[in-house]
Parts: C-alpha cells; sequence; structure tokens
C-alpha cells in the first residue's frame, strides 16, 4: 500500500505523467486493453535497493493516471519510463517513510487505513456487480418509470433577486407602478441573472428549489408573483414569460444513463441489505 503514498514535492511530476496520459488516450485513435502480464516472464518492472516492484504495481499506476481509460495503443517508451520513474520514485520515499517510522504517525496510519478502506470497497463492488449487467427488460422498466416521475413541463421565467423582504416589496410597487421588469432586475437584483434582465432561460420546476418552483407553477403567462418568495438564496420576484411541454428523450438516446442508474441501484440495495444485518454502533462526533 505504501507505494501509492504520495508527497506534496514529487506531486509534479504525477500530475505531468497524468497529463501526457491523457493527452495520449485522447489523439482519437482506437484504444486497445493492456495484455495480460507473464509472471515467468516479467515478474517484476525493477528492484529498488533490493525491493522488487511488481508489474502488477505498475499496471495498477498506470491505470489510476489514466483514471480508468484503456492504455493507448500509441504509449512511447519515454511515456513508459515516465510512470515507471514515477513508481520508483514513491518506493524509494515510501521505503525511507518506513524506516522513519511515518507509517505509525495516527494521520499517516489514518490516511492509508481509509485508502485501503477504498480500495477494498471498489473492488467488492465490482466483484457484486460482475455477470448482473441489467436486462433490457430491467432497463426499459427503468426507463418508463423514469418518463412516469419526469416533469413534462418546462418554464421560461425571470427574477430579481435582493437581500431583504422589504427591498422586494418596494420593487414589486415599482413594477406595478409600470416599470419594466428586465429594467429593474438589471438596476436592483443581486444575481448574476441581471445582465439579462433577470431571465432564466427555460427550466423544470425540478431543478429549482421548492419555495420558487412552488411560486412558478402558480403564475399564469405574463404574471409577476405578487409578493416575495424566499428562498436561502434570498427573497425573489419572479415573473413567468411562457411554458412548453416536453417530449420524453426516446430510450435508445438515454440507454447508457439508465444502465448506469439502475447499476447504481442494485449496488445501493446490496449496501443497504449489508446494514440491516450489521451491527452499527455510532459514537457521538
Amino acid at each position: 500500500m505504501t507505494q501509492f503514498l504520495r508527497t506534496p514535492w514529487h506531486l509534479v511530476s504525477t500530475v505531468a505523467a497524468i497529463g501526457v496520459l491523457l493527452t495520449a488516450c485522447g489523439k482519437g485513435q482506437q484504444a486497445a486493453a493492456p495484455a495480460a502480464a507473464d509472471p515467468a516472464a516479467a515478474p517484476s518492472v525493477a528492484v529498488v535497493n533490493g525491493v522488487a516492484i511488481p508489474r502488477a504495481d505498475y499496471d495498477a499506476f498506470l491505470k489510476n493516471l489514466l483514471q480508468g481509460k484503456p492504455v493507448p495503443p500509441d504509449l512511447t517508451a519515454e511515456q513508459k519510463n515516465q510512470v515507471l520513474d514515477e513508481l520508483i520514485t514513491m518506493q524509494l520515499v515510501s521505503t525511507q517513510a518506513v524506516k522513519d517510522g511515518v507509517d505509525k504517525d495516527p494521520e499517516v496510519a489514518a490516511n492509508l487505513d481509509v485508502l485501503r478502506m477504498r480500495i477494498l470497497s471498489d473492488g467488492e463492488s465490482q466483484k457484486f456487480l460482475k455477470g448482473k449487467e441489467p436486462t433490457d427488460a430491467e432497463l426499459h422498466a427503468e426507463y418508463d418509470g423514469d418518463i412516469t416521475a419526469m416533469d413534462k413541463t418546462e418554464y421560461h421565467a425571470r427574477h430579481i433577486l435582493v437581500a431583504s423582504k422589504e427591498k422586494a416589496e418596494q420593487l414589486i410597487k415599482k413594477l406595478k407602478g409600470g416599470a419594466k421588469f428586465e429594467d429593474v432586475a438589471k438596476a436592483e437584483s443581486t444575481d448574476n441573472s441581471k445582465t439579462s434582465g433577470g431571465d432564466l432561460g427555460w427550466f423544470t420546476a425540478t431543478r429549482m428549489v421548492k419555495p420558487f418552483a412552488d411560486a412558478v407553477k402558480a403564475l399564469k403567462k405574463g404574471e409577476t408573483t405578487p409578493e416575495p418568495v424566499q428562498t436561502q438564496y434570498g427573497w425573489h420576484i419572479i415573473k413567468l414569460e411562457e411554458t412548453r411541454e416536453v417530449t420524453p428523450p426516446p430510450f435508445e438516446q438515454v440507454k447508457a444513463q439508465v444502465t448506469k442508474n439502475l447499476i447504481q441501484k442494485k449496488l445501493v440495495a446490496y449496501v443497504e441489505d449489508m446494514k440491516k444485518t450489521a451491527v452499527i454502533d455510532k459514537k457521538p462526533l
């Protein structure tokens, strides 16, 4: 585990390695999966002060640098050696760290424990999900449920955001007196949308915080909220410009996302089942 320990003074080289490798991945060429290591032919990629660095460690480090992307087929010898040099550096420093007792430091030990838990958790998740790819029937059922729950109305609205109810009430009086909503928004609103006259574009109610969404849904085209609407962001004056009905995306267009969501649900259900039978004693923080 110590080869994953990074120190600030050599993090720059790791970042550089990531940049080089991700650039290689992004050249638009077809990427190939790395060939399986032959333990008999290449049991290690380097020996540092008598300590071998296994080929498996190199492959794992490379995979981490590529952030899960396949190894590009045009990865040069120089790029491969850059990765190996970084791994050798970490081996040297981490070995010295153990000699110096750094692994006994409470903070370092805690970080190693957390890292170990994270890696094992990821491994268990992958093991559980293996062979549990969603069927077409499951995917269509998930899609149909999403479409049923989908907010099928979009709203185009403007708003003015101010810090106090009193200020909002003053501006509502100004609007009732004939002032243009866009002009008041540009002059008074504290929101970034003020530059466009408070225009929020098109959105569904589910994208907005509940008090704001409820106020918008209660308006008719062209109406402005008669009273200020409070959210955690401040006090709003809202004008509904228009509404339109949303056409649900076809199944094939969102199949990848539906698959991802369903896999996540299976994993969450697996974890929740474990929690039901686990003996958990939470301590005060």
